[in-house]
């Protein structure tokens, strides 16, 4: 008995540690700034634009003169904090190159260069906040660190959450060029794409200067626990908050940061109940991203000429990777439209696949005063079949959830997929079900010798 017990338990504790090895998961565990500094920290703050660069523009919004709002604001606060210098690219409203300010911030010795930017989008639907990163070692590290930890006080604020992440041009180095030219300087830079000017959703945080001023000081704070500063004058120590960062390592790409070229791997849709009285179409979605958390979704009831407005994907983070991967959908389809459903589902990278198409028998009954039936059809002409060109009503509910979020363990190649890991779980599952039968077989062979030895 005593053997079989110390062979149970090792074969668990292997078992542990290959689960451990293979299984993604949430880093539970937080970690220390891999970026090492000295007493005294360097801040350059880069207000992105100026001069005939005027940035993204919609309504009464420049960008020049937001992100100059906000990196000042920025330099106040950290202004504050003991053992500091700050600086700012420029003050003015000039031309500066991307050369030229990440030749300033290697200059002064810069600990890391944050440049403030604004966002806008081809078609004006995208929204939320992001923070891209060098794909370079060690500077996606430090990126990673700090970004993760500035979009969760973005996340606290309410703005919807588009991930730490690079992009790489055709060469294989960073596309952007502040990023590109600082990393040739060896100065850690990002860029803190803080919202979107042309979204409604997030114009509400932009209506005056305040607004800009409010991400300033939300920057400030980030980058004061990053690099664990303390304030005499504000009464603030945030040394431990420097230990409490996600783990990453200066020698590796953190692979939560890598961007998927593929669009998602799957999306459909079921029709689970439709009212044609009322117009009410209930809908089962179940879509799928084996590289990459989905973070978006839109839909058309007249096959794609009209789609409505981005939602944002229910139960999506774009720091966990989490996303629900089967949620139910209600629609109100306005009375006279005979649907053709298409929805679409958005991964991380911005790319899409459309699910299949449902198509309706019959249009929906006109069920409103507005709908009252034309003199045509009074007179026994055809009904006319009119397409939804606004946005309908809709609903959802999350059927069921799914984690795909690779492990933080240091990468080469980008090629090590989820889809991979999910296989070698199944295996594993496998082979820990197979011990336990044939383990549960021996011992019960074992008791029946034991029984008849002791019978004799």
């Amino acid at each position: 008995m005593k053997k079989i017990h110390n062979r149970i338990c090792g074969f668990l504790s292997a078992v542990c540690l290959i689960a451990g090895t293979l299984i993604p998961g949430q880093p539970v565990c937080a970690a220390d700034r891999v970026q090492s500094v000295g007493e005294e920290i360097v801040i350059v703050i880069d207000p992105g634009h100026g001069g005939s660069n005027k940035g993204t523009q919609s309504g009464h919004t420049i960008e020049k003169e937001m992100t100059m709002v906000t990196a000042m604001t920025m330099y106040q606060e950290l202004e504050k904090y003991d053992n500091v210098k700050v600086y700012l690219t420029h003050t003015d409203d000039r031309d500066m190159s991307l050369k030229e300010r990440a030749e300033f911030a290697a200059g002064v010795g810069a600990d890391f260069m944050f440049s403030i930017h604004y966002n806008a989008s081809e078609n004006h639907s995208m929204y939320g906040s992001e923070v891209w990163i060098s794909c370079e070692k060690p500077y996606n590290a430090y990126g990673y660190q700090f970004g993760y930890l500035h979009l969760q006080a973005m996340q606290e604020k309410g703005l919807f959450i588009r991930g730490v992440k690079n992009r790489m041009n055709d060469e294989g180095t960073d596309y952007y060029g502040v990023i590109r030219e600082a990393a040739a300087l060896s100065v850690p830079a990002l860029i803190i794409e803080h919202c979107y000017v042309d979204e409604e959703r997030d114009a509400d945080y932009i209506q005056n200067e305040e607004g800009f001023a409010e991400f300033g000081r939300i920057d400030a704070l980030s980058v004061a626990k990053y690099f664990g500063l303390k304030s005499s004058s504000l009464g603030v120590d945030y040394s431990e908050e420097a230990t409490k960062l996600q783990p990453a390592s200066a020698d590796s790409l953190v692979q939560y940061t890598l961007m998927d070229k593929t669009d998602p791997d799957v999306c459909e849709i079921e029709l689970r109940e439709c009212d044609y009285d009322t117009g009410e179409v209930q809908l089962t979605v179940r879509a799928a991203d084996y590289d990459t958390p989905l973070i978006y979704y839109d839909y058309s009831i007249d096959n794609g000429q009209n789609w409505s407005r981005l939602e944002s994907w229910p139960g999506s983070n774009a720091l966990t990777w989490e996303y629900t991967d089967t949620f139910q959908l209600d629609l109100t389809i306005p009375g006279g439209v005979r649907p053709n459903i298409i929805l679409r589902a958005y991964n991380l990278a911005d790319l899409y696949t459309r699910s299949n198409t449902l198509s309706f028998e019959q249009a929906i009954a006109r069920h409103t005063e507005s709908d009252a039936k034309p003199d045509s059809e009074e007179n026994g002409e055809p009904e006319e079949i009119i397409p939804a060109a606004a946005p309908i009503d809709h609903t959802r509910k999350s059927i069921g959830t799914t984690t795909f979020m690779p492990t933080v363990d240091e990468i080469g190649e980008e090629d090590a997929t989820v889809g991979v890991l999910t296989f070698l779980k199944l295996c594993l599952a496998f082979v820990i079900v197979l011990f336990f039968i044939v383990l549960t077989t021996q011992f019960v062979n074992y008791r029946k010798r034991w029984n008849r030895r002791h019978r004799r």
